[in-house]
């Protein structure tokens, strides 16, 4: 699995998760800072990656496409320095794996994870 990380991901996060073997890059080595969502969605779905974020948009504009891809992990953590953004996705990454390959919307918070299968119907 390929994943984007929105700019609101820090690049700590993203050479430590390349470390340990995740395909990641920034979405700022494809696109310029201030991309709209729309355009992160499309790039997600032309290099067939996931989307990790902090923005809570992407959802909304999943359930309006109608569509089962890409999947999106929405971080809504209180602590987000990079160290522990890191700490989270090492955790969670292995445990929803199957989810992502699926098309899903995962929602990870402090001490749970909500997945919501795509496409989201309104």
């Amino acid at each position: 699995m390929k994943f984007i990380a929105d700019i609101h991901i820090s690049p700590q996060t993203v050479k430590s998760l390349t470390n340990k073997g995740y395909k990641i890059k920034r979405v700022t080595e494809f696109l310029k800072p201030n991309a709209k969502d729309e355009e992160i969605l499309d790039l997600a779905l032309r290099e067939g990656s996931a989307i990790i974020t902090q923005d809570l948009d992407f959802s909304a504009l999943l359930a309006k496409r109608g569509v089962n891809k890409p999947s999106v992990i929405t971080l809504r953590v209180n602590m987000t320095k990079p160290a522990n953004i890191t700490e989270i996705l090492e955790r969670v990454l292995p445990q929803i794996e199957s989810e992502i390959n699926k098309g899903s919307i995962i929602i990870v918070e402090e001490g749970r994870i909500r997945i919501r299968k795509l496409p989201i119907e309104v």
